[in-house]
């Protein structure tokens, strides 16, 4: 399920609230200029092609306008995930949008906007849009599985900077 949890930065173990209903995820994030959608479901066939897969929502991507498509697929088979879960769990900032669309399995993002703390467990379905310069870690937890599609502003996309910040060692990771 869905959900986004508030922590203040000073409360990293107590969220103020838990949201689960779409409506009550969708505004509160909104009002922080994170847009967060819920996309009909492509039929796609069982081992499906990443071309497959961009084709098959490329109306919707072209509607948010976009220039680049990746897809990205992690499994617990994925060597080497440690590695990768790793990485994701460092604040970042990017010079571009961080756009994601899941097109199987689970994620959490996590925002760091002002004094809070916003963690958004996005799953099959679901689209999420970061604004650039928003601080933000990713977990893919300990056994991954998701088959996301990242959307670039650009061609190219942007590379993450590191903010140095350890903020994300204190806050909660994805429940298998």
């Amino acid at each position: 399920m869905s959900y986004v949890a508030v922590y203040h930065i000073t409360t990293p173990d107590t969220p103020n609230k838990v949201l689960t209903h779409f409506d009550d995820i969708q505004s509160t994030l909104a009002e922080n200029g994170v847009r967060f959608e819920r996309w009909q479901p492509s039929p796609l066939e069982k081992g499906a092609s990443e071309a497959q897969m961009i084709a098959a929502y490329q109306p919707q991507i072209d509607a948010l306008g976009y220039a680049g498509v990746k897809v990205i697929s992690v499994t617990g088979e994925h060597p080497p995930h440690d590695t990768l879960r790793a990485e994701g769990l460092q604040e970042r900032i990017c010079s571009e949008d961080q756009a994601r669309f899941f097109i199987a399995g689970q994620g959490l993002f996590s925002l760091h906007i002002g004094d809070h703390v916003y963690g958004v467990r996005c799953e099959k379905y679901d689209l999420l849009i970061v604004p650039a310069g928003v601080p933000h870690w990713f977990d893919i937890g300990e056994n991954p599985h998701m088959v996301v599609l990242h959307l670039f502003n650009t061609q190219e996309g942007s590379a993450p900077t590191l903010t140095g910040n350890d903020i994300a060692r204190d806050f909660g990771k994805l429940d298998d």
